[in-house]
């Protein structure tokens, strides 16, 4: 019998969206490959025999220590002491039980004796632009308790602030760390290294705190990756060669230079984005999409060069896909599983066919908004950046593609019934020939990326003066808006990109665009919103001592959860948003803090 999920997206357009996502299969998703699809024969970048080689460490590891508590990044965040050739020599020595397994003692002593521990390649760095009360900082904040808190998590910054050691540059080969040219601001916890998309939201943070070279140094870096690897990776790590990020990066020089006027950063920075633009704009990342006018529309979607178990989450990604039985089918599910790391969502129901069933992963399959909004933000930024240093024909010609994207979002994303922008999924046909377009391949199921195209300006400035409204009303029927803050999704499935779960930078994004809009009301509402979620963020800190990487926003002062990891402290994007608000929208004296 035919699988559901092979059946063409023509044919299901004569029932529901929503069927199609859940209704059982009769054979895993990752069995039947859309052509349109990932695939296992598709572009794969090769990883380094120092990270092959500790994931095996990796594997033992979780067999000698089990499942509880085990974080399997801890594993391949390892460095050598000696070379990886006497490394492995002792590694096959070590005395195996009948199943494999080594003793906890045989382990232990192994890891003590040939490695450094994680996090050992990055050491402490002073920020150079660091003080501990900066002049001007957050006027419009008048409440005591709130500035006083305000620069304590400012002064986060000189706890997450790190360079590359000089053991990595001396034996890269030792390290699965990448080196960099300039001091860092890490995540924290078990994020101890720079990472793509966090940087934005770190960035607007250090901008409120007057930390414009440690901003800059973080662009700096960014770009170091990109001339080295033809992208920004996802990480400062070995293993993340294979895929990036949301790109963020023309909106961090955008904010620096608007802050600063730093031209210098400006032109070191253009050619960059131009070789950020073209690894998004064609390839694996480009589909085109005929709309119901046959108008021919580019858009772009994440796709992940490898088809293996990520090396972070290697025992856990061949746990999930345990049951899968054919090697090609494996590759398509790992491949789908490392784009949707690629989108930052990792993971969500928004990449699943089937909602109940891990495995029925297909991000490459997905039309994302959110990565079409970046996108045409990129353009925007490019093309003002490039007027302001005086390169007038990449300006216009990046304004035209503007244009071209921004009516290809309205065309394909927009759903006037609903208010949103919703993601759309392939038909079932090859990716070389062009898309049809067809209502009931937009994903009706409500996500808060479905309104992140309101952050780019050129929506809240559109031709249609009633858009910003339709917008307001979409959102505020959404079901999205919690007590404290907005929720990911409104399904609650554990992944941690759902229900219950809000995140900073979909947070900021949304107030940021309803802020901006111009519309009174929508102002309001973003002002609402940034009060619930600082206070919640306020909440935990005075409750655990630390900010916290994602929250509850049904209950306040509780971290989020869910996902392939424990929830983690520090947090850069947390630390950066709750600053950018309170720079935005202040905190009058009268007003309670406390939830």
């Amino acid at each position: 019998m035919m699988g559901f999920q092979a059946l063409s997206f023509r044919k299901l357009c004569l029932i529901s969206f929503a069927a199609f996502f859940l209704a059982p299969t009769t054979m895993n998703v990752a069995e039947s490959l859309s052509s349109c699809s990932s695939n296992s024969t598709g572009p794969v970048i090769p990883t380094t025999p120092l990270v092959s080689f500790l994931e095996r460490v990796q594997e033992t590891a979780l067999s000698t220590f089990g499942p509880s508590q085990f974080d399997p990044k801890l594993y391949v965040d390892l460095s050598l002491k000696f070379e990886l050739s006497k490394t492995q020599e002792a590694f096959d020595k070590l005395p195996k039980s009948g199943n494999g397994s080594v003793s906890v003692k045989e382990l232990n002593g192994f890891v003590e004796e040939y490695f450094t521990g994680a996090g050992d390649d990055m050491v402490h760095a002073e920020p150079v632009d660091f003080v501990p009360a900066p002049e001007g900082f957050l006027p419009k904040v008048k409440s005591k308790e709130v500035r006083a808190w305000a620069l304590e998590v400012h002064a986060l910054w000189k706890n997450l602030s790190r360079k590359v050691s000089d053991e990595v540059v001396k034996r890269p080969e030792f390290h699965t760390l990448l080196p960099l040219p300039k001091p860092v601001i890490i995540p924290g916890s078990r994020f101890r290294e720079v990472y793509y998309w966090d940087s934005y939201w770190v960035i607007r943070g250090l901008l409120a705190s007057n930390m414009y070279e440690t901003a800059k140094g973080i662009v700096t870096n960014l770009i170091h990756l990109l001339e080295n690897y033809g992208h920004v990776l996802n990480g400062a790590r070995a293993y993340y060669t294979n895929r990036s990020q949301p790109p963020l990066l023309s909106s961090m020089v955008y904010e620096i230079y608007n802050r600063t006027g730093d031209m210098q950063l400006v032109k070191k920075s253009l050619p960059a984005l131009l070789k950020e633009y073209q690894f998004w704009s064609s390839g694996i990342h480009k589909v085109t999409i005929h709309d119901v006018r046959s108008c021919s529309h580019t858009l772009n979607r994440y796709y992940a060069k490898w088809n293996k178990p990520r090396p972070e989450s290697s025992t856990i990604d061949k746990e999930s896909a345990s049951n899968i039985s054919s090697i090609s089918a494996k590759q398509h599910f790992y491949r789908e599983v490392a784009s949707a790391a690629e989108s930052g969502w990792d993971f969500s129901t928004r990449w699943m066919r089937n909602p109940l069933d891990f495995t029925t992963m297909a991000t490459t399959s997905v039309l994302p908004v959110d990565l079409n909004a970046y996108i045409l933000k990129m353009e925007l930024d490019i093309a003002h950046l490039a007027k302001v240093a005086g390169d007038y024909s990449t300006a216009e010609s990046f304004l035209n593609a503007s244009r071209a994207r921004r009516k290809a979002i309205k065309s394909v994303f927009w759903n006037a019934k609903m208010g949103q922008w919703l993601d759309y999924w392939f038909n079932d046909s090859t990716c070389e020939e062009p898309q049809t377009w067809e209502v009931c391949n937009q994903n009706q199921n409500v996500f808060a990326s479905n309104f992140v195209p309101l952050w780019v300006e050129s929506f809240y400035s559109d031709e249609d003066p009633s858009l910003v409204e339709k917008v307001l009303r979409g959102f505020q029927s959404s079901g999205l808006l919690g007590a404290f803050g907005i929720a990911t999704s409104l399904k609650n499935s554990g992944q941690q990109w759902d229900f219950p779960n809000g995140w900073a930078p979909l947070q900021h994004m949304i107030v940021e665009g309803l802020a901006r809009s111009g519309s009174k009301e929508a102002r309001s509402l973003a002002e609402d919103i940034a009060v619930r979620w600082i206070r919640t963020n306020y909440a935990a800190y005075k409750k655990t001592g630390t900010m916290h990487e994602k929250h509850d926003v049904t209950k306040c002062g509780e971290f989020g959860g869910g996902g392939e990891y424990v929830p983690q402290t520090g947090f850069g994007w947390s630390n950066g948003v709750v600053l950018a608000f309170l720079e935005e929208f202040g905190w009058p004296q009268d007003r309670t803090i406390h939830c």
